[in-house]
């Protein structure tokens, strides 16, 4: 593997953690949505930080694309 494949490898595997993230941060708001019943900042900051991560994913995505590392492709072909 060359010097860009790993850069590639390592992209991917960061793609892959911010998704995770994002699902942790979801699970995590909707967590404390179900305890905390007076007071719903943490619930609030968990969404916050799941959009901001969500954004940044897709940043990454579109970045993944631009550079080549990602190619997407059509259903059915």
């Amino acid at each position: 593997m060359d010097g860009i494949g790993h850069v590639i490898a390592i992209y991917k595997v960061a793609l892959v953690v911010v998704l995770l993230v994002v699902i942790f941060s979801l699970g995590q708001a909707l967590y404390f949505m179900m305890t905390d019943k007076d007071d719903d900042r943490r619930t609030v900051w968990a969404l916050t930080r799941r959009i901001g991560l969500s954004l940044l994913l897709i940043a990454m995505v579109v970045f993944g694309i631009w550079m080549g590392w990602v190619n997407p492709h059509g259903i059915g072909q």
